[in-house]
Order: structure tokens, then sequence, then C-alpha cells
């Protein structure tokens, strides 16, 4: 690598990490409080970073939202249930980890063998937000069932997965359906120009 490209890496990524500190610090921008839960849009960011420069910078920005929900469950909750699960940094930090590596590997598998960076783009939205939901519910269940996280979601212990199923088939499937739509509007394009500048 040139030290042009390093730079224009470097400046790449602080321009997504950028993004994702507004996201996650500008009420309605990157969270969408809705009761206890809180409707992200942060994955999209995450995922356009994975595409673009690939699954190890892109585990790097969602390490930054990790980080970023880790610290602000401690300090600015985004939700009532954040200080509760999110203090623990296996279930704020690791999945935001994942959504990169997961949509980064995807997209360059899918674009190497079905020479289709559409397709990979697609793809990769739904990888990667599928891992960020799936993981974060998993692990809140795996670690969190207790009486007080079920009445965060308004239920008892005993009706605490069911909660979070349906948590990820109505919350997940909107951040489905927004990821969808708009990564390959916005990596296609990157990386068509990314593409005549090298």
């Amino acid at each position: 690598m040139t030290r042009h490209q390093r730079i224009r890496r470097n400046t790449t990524r602080a321009i997504f990490m950028a993004i994702i500190i507004l996201q996650d610090l500008v009420p309605f921008f990157g969270n969408i409080p809705l009761g206890p839960l809180s409707i992200t849009t942060l994955h999209v960011t995450v995922i356009l970073a994975a595409i673009i420069l690939g699954p190890g910078e892109g585990a790097i920005i969602g390490g930054t939202w990790g980080l970023l929900t880790w610290v602000r469950a401690f300090v600015a909750p985004s939700s009532p249930l954040a200080p509760l699960v999110f203090t623990n940094p296996l279930v704020a930090i690791l999945p935001r980890i994942m959504i990169g590596v997961v949509a980064g590997c995807l997209f360059r598998f899918v674009q190497h063998y079905y020479h289709s960076e559409r397709l990979a783009a697609i793809l990769a939205a739904v990888a990667g937000t599928v891992t960020n939901t799936g993981l974060v519910l998993g692990l809140i269940y795996l670690f969190y069932r207790t009486p007080v996280v079920a009445q965060a979601y308004g239920v008892d212990v005993s009706h605490l997965l069911p909660a979070l199923l349906t948590i990820m088939a109505t919350n997940g499937l909107a951040e489905l359906i927004l990821a969808v739509i708009v990564v390959p509007l916005v990596a296609l394009p990157v990386l068509e120009v990314r593409r005549r500048l090298l």
C-alpha cells in the first residue's frame, strides 16, 4: 500500500468514526428511542465501512460504536434498558464488532464468487443487521434473564424470550429494511468512485 493509499484509508476511517460519533450523540439521528427500546441506524454506517474499507476496518468502526454504547450506558443511556444490559462490554461491544466482520467478509465472498456488487451489498446489509440484532438480543437473554430486565420489557421472566423474539421480528425487521435500501444506494457509487481514483 502506497503512502497516498494509507492516507486515504486513514482519512476515510476517521470520517466513518466521526459519523458514528455524531449518530450516537445527536438525539434521533442514530438511535430512535421507542419505550424501553432503541431503534438504531448506526449499523448501516458500520456495514458501509465494512463494504468500502473491508472487514478489518468495519470491525474498527463497529468497535467504535460499541465502545460509545458501553460508555453511554453509564453516563447518558439511550434507553431505560441500556444501563441494565449495555454496561456489559460483551453485549455492548462484541455484536458491533461482528457486524463489520460478517458484513465485510460476506461482501468480499459474494463479490468474488458471484461477480455482483449489488447482490453482495444487499446480502452484507442483511447479514450485518441480523448479526447485530441476533447477537445483542441473544446475549441479553443469555446474561440477563432477570426480573429487572424482563420488567423493562414489560413482561415477566418466563416471557422474556418471546418478548426478545418479537423485538427481533419488529425492530430488527425495520432495521433490516433500512439497511437493504440504504447500503446499496450508498456503497455502490462510493466503490465506483474509489476504483476511478486508484
